[in-house]
């Protein structure tokens, strides 16, 4: 059986309409996982994300809830119970996350609030509330960013956000390590999906090729692919870690 396959699995990722997510939640279909797609608001995106996992002879379901509700986390989770009709969770990414950019001086609480709402709080509790369902020997990928390591301008309340995601990973690993659990983060640099909008023009395609080792723009697929790897049995003696994947970013 190779290293990554997935057939039997199931998987839960959150924000999975579009970007990262959504190529995530597509190969982990295609390497054989049944894929829970959790989406925000975009439903006319994940069922188009379902339609492209069912056409490729995959497995799939929907669940939807807005992350910036204190109390959606428990409610995904028991739905995600339902879901699954008495089968573990093998592969949970906590891939939702929203970034707002503000000079400190500038930065309004309301948004300091939400990125830390659906940053951190929402895959803390949804991790909390789906520990039950987590099976042994499962996987726990966290989307993070290459901008807690490195300064960026106007955004450093999204990098704080993150910079707690990166602790609660080595927390949750050293936890949930007598159970098997493995549990993860990947941390990418410039990628083009809605959330790095200034790289549809050219000005900001040279300011991110300036500060980068690979001379290409990042695709959601390159993250995916890193994704699936550290869900797969090819990491299995990886956990407690952060893999960076920017292009080489500020080297």
């Amino acid at each position: 059986m190779a290293m990554d396959n997935l057939k039997d699995k199931t998987a839960l990722v959150t924000g999975a309409s579009r970007g990262i997510g959504a190529a995530t939640a597509q190969l982990l279909a295609e390497r054989g996982a049944h894929v829970i797609i959790h989406y925000g608001t975009s439903e006319k995106a994940a069922r188009e994300i379902q339609k492209k996992i069912s056409s490729a002879g995959g497995t799939s379901q929907l669940l939807q809830g807005d992350l910036a509700d204190a109390d959606v986390p428990a409610r995904l989770a028991a739905e995600t119970v339902e879901l699954l009709e008495g089968r573990p969770l093998d592969i949970l990414v906590h891939n939702a996350g929203v970034a707002e950019y503000h000079a400190t001086a500038e930065t309004p609480a309301a948004s300091i609030d939400r990125m830390t709402a659906i940053n951190l709080r929402a895959p803390f509790l949804l991790t909390a509330a789906l520990d039950g369902q987590l099976a042994e020997g499962a996987a726990i990928v966290f989307l993070t960013t290459a901008v807690t390591e490195t300064y960026f301008p106007n955004i450093a309340a999204y990098a704080a956000t993150k910079g707690a995601v990166d602790t609660l990973i080595r927390y949750l690993a050293a936890e949930y390590g007598p159970r098997g659990i493995r549990v993860n983060g990947v941390a990418p640099g410039a990628i083009a999906t809605d959330m790095s909008a200034w790289l549809n023009d050219e000005a900001g395609k040279t300011t991110a090729l300036s500060i980068q080792a690979l001379q290409r723009v990042g695709q959601p697929e390159d993250i995916a692919r890193i994704v699936v790897w550290l869900a797969s049995p090819a990491a299995g003696w990886v956990t407690g870690d952060i893999v960076t994947a920017s292009g080489g970013t500020k080297l």
